[in-house]
Formats: C-alpha cells, sequence, structure tokens
C-alpha cells in the first residue's frame, strides 16, 4: 500500500498516526487528552477506551482513578457536550469556546427562563454549595437549588448547571460509587493556565491540526465550535508550525513536524462511541472503506476501522466471566484482517483486565 496523502486512504493513515492509534503512543493518558486537545466524552466508559487506545498498558481502573483525582477532568467545552480536558488546560479552553456554545444555547435558555438574573442567583447557590471539596452529584445540586426557591429539573437544570461549567464555576469532582459529581473549578483546577485570545485561539489550532491532521478548516470549526475566521486567524498566528497542502481540491493543515504513517495494512480498531478519529471531523468523505456496502457508511459509533476507515459496527455486551464483543455487519475480511481484529479484542481485554470474546466472523 502506498502512503501517499493524495487520496483518501493516505489521509486516513496519517490520522492513525497522528492521534496515536498506531506508532509512537502517548505516554500517560493525561498526555493523551492534552495532545489532542480535549476529548468528547458524553459517554465516559468509550471516552476512557478512547484514552486506552492511544496510551500504553493504561487500564480502565486505572483511568478511573485518575478522574477521581482530578488528573482529568469531564466538563461542557468546545460544542455543547462533554468533553476530557486537562486541569491546567481548563481555563483557557473555557474561555476561547464558551461565547459560542452559550450563544447555542440561548434560544433553548429563553424557553426555559433562564436570564442573567436566574443564572446568577444559580451561581451563588451551587457556589455555596460546593465550597471547601462539597462534591455534589446532580440530584444533590438539584435539591439545593430547589430549597432557595429555584426551579431546577431536566432541561433546566441541565442547563443552569452547563451555564456554571462555562463560567468556570464547576467542573467534574470524584465519583460517588458510579454517580459523577460537581466540584467548585477553583478546587479542582487552581492552576489552569489563563491565556490571551489571539494566543488561546492559536494553541487551539495548533493542538486540533497537530491531533488530528491531516484536516481542513471546516474540521476545526465543526470540532471546536468556533467558524471557520476563527480558524483561519488561528492558523495564521501558529505561523510555521503547521503546513498545508492541497489534496483533491481541498486544503488540509498539519503539523510540520508530523512523521510519514506508522500503520501497516490491515490494521485494525475497535473504537468507541463519538471516537477523535471520526467525530473530529464535519468532512467525512473517503472515511468508509469502499468495499463496505452503503448502509453501513452511516456508522459512526462503535466502529471497527481498517487501516484507518469504517469497516463495520461492534457493540459490547457483559457476560457473566467477561465482555462479548459482536460484530458486523463487516466489508470484506480477509485472514490478516480477521487477524488484526481478535489482536484488537485481546488489547480491549488487557484495558478491561477482563476476558473479551468475538461473535460474528
Amino acid at each position: 500500500m502506498s502512503f501517499s496523502s493524495r487520496d483518501s486512504a493516505g489521509i486516513a493513515l496519517r490520522r492513525l498516526t497522528t492521534q496515536r492509534l498506531v506508532g509512537d503512543r502517548f505516554a500517560t493518558p493525561v498526555e493523551a487528552v492534552a495532545g489532542l486537545g480535549a476529548v468528547q466524552a458524553q459517554d465516559y466508559p468509550g471516552a476512557k477506551w478512547a484514552l486506552g487506545l492511544r496510551t500504553h498498558g493504561v487500564t480502565d481502573a486505572e483511568l478511573d482513578r485518575l478522574f477521581d483525582e482530578g488528573a482529568i477532568l469531564r466538563t461542557h467545552v468546545l460544542r455543547p457536550t462533554w468533553h476530557f480536558v486537562t486541569p491546567s488546560d481548563s481555563a483557557w479552553l473555557l474561555r476561547v469556546t464558551a461565547p459560542r456554545v452559550k450563544a447555542i444555547l440561548a434560544v433553548y435558555d429563553r424557553r426555559l427562563e433562564i436570564d442573567g438574573p436566574l443564572l446568577r442567583r444559580s451561581h451563588r447557590v451551587i457556589e455555596a454549595s460546593l465550597r471547601d471539596g462539597n462534591h455534589l452529584t446532580r440530584t444533590e445540586v438539584a435539591a439545593r437549588l430547589r430549597d432557595r426557591g429555584i426551579e431546577a429539573a431536566a432541561q433546566r437544570l441541565a442547563h443552569l448547571l452547563m451555564h456554571a461549567e462555562l463560567d468556570e464555576l464547576i467542573t467534574s469532582g470524584p465519583r460517588k460509587g458510579k454517580q459523577f459529581t460537581y466540584a467548585l473549578h477553583a478546587e479542582r483546577a487552581p492552576g489552569s493556565k489563563h491565556l490571551p485570545a489571539d494566543e488561546a485561539l492559536a494553541e487551539l489550532a495548533l493542538r486540533f491540526f497537530t491531533g488530528h491532521g491531516p484536516a481542513q478548516l471546516v474540521d476545526f470549526a465543526w470540532w471546536s465550535g468556533l467558524t471557520v475566521g476563527d480558524g483561519r486567524r488561528g492558523v495564521a498566528e501558529v505561523g510555521d508550525e503547521l503546513m498545508s497542502e492541497v489534496i483533491g481540491g481541498k486544503t488540509y493543515w498539519s503539523s510540520r513536524r508530523a512523521g510519514a504513517p506508522s500503520a501497516a495494512r490491515h490494521t485494525v480498531h475497535l473504537l468507541p462511541n463519538y471516537d477523535e478519529l471520526l467525530i473530529a471531523y464535519r468532512d467525512r468523505d473517503g472515511m468508509v472503506d469502499a468495499s463496505v456496502e452503503l448502509a453501513a457508511a452511516s456508522i459512526i459509533s462503535h466502529v471497527v476501522v481498517r487501516d484507518g476507515r469504517v469497516f463495520g459496527g461492534w457493540r459490547r455486551t457483559p457476560t457473566r466471566d467477561g465482555v462479548l464483543v459482536e460484530v458486523g455487519p463487516l466489508g470484506t475480511f480477509d485472514a490478516q484482517a480477521r487477524a488484526a481484529l481478535h489482536a484488537a479484542a485481546r488489547d480491549y481485554s488487557q484495558f478491561l483486565q477482563a476476558t473479551v470474546r468475538v461473535r460474528g466472523l
């Protein structure tokens, strides 16, 4: 197989390398989050596996520990959904992306009768409730708000909490059992960096194109929640650290330091929901293997990828003695690809520290 960047297959292979799914992995999960800039994480188990795929030797239990310790935070940033971020990056990421998220929320806020005075009242109650490391679940925060006369249920509660996250008031705390909690951002990320607006935009562009390239400005705009114009300004601020190339009439950006693709033929991965290899790109042309029928091209979660392109789907079912991974539908699968899929299942088994069986081949 040619590793030319002149076609979609070459782009897919290069992205496997820049996203550290092949070749040199990140040394730690924290480095993985920082290297990618942010990792979509509304599916918490899936987001942990996304980090496991990119880090040598880490386990699911170790990621739970890092999350509970606050080495990795989970908060609303970029698009209006949860992402993993590092404590040191959380403040500047929020400053540069929160205004756009709030603009998206505005129409819903009006329907929910959420305005500035209400948010100020809500923020005061939440801050007082979480002060001095008093981490609370969503249900517990809702009870505190209701006690102070603030209606807080369902979507209204979600928006009140999201605004508190976007305003750098709260972030994720350690879990209580399997329940997530909220904590004060100032207590959870006391050393978080604050960057000037132009510097923050440049840093965000550098992280994205270094960790996701080759990618287009429309991809950056989708991933970050900002505009194509913002992306253009960010790339200009970065300067010579990024390079552009035209492939198929489209302009792609990547790190000038990016090496050649590390993937060999028949590299197979079991990707989780919303993995950055797929969700980070607005333009998904060429991201589906040519042997897969059109119906399978709609798969964007829990996907089997071969050589960086969607090849089928999978689902996980807990069993008495471990986990059953059921795959399908799959495109043309030869013996080498079959062996690579079983190797991917072994990697998943090591991550979960549980027996993983594959069915559907």
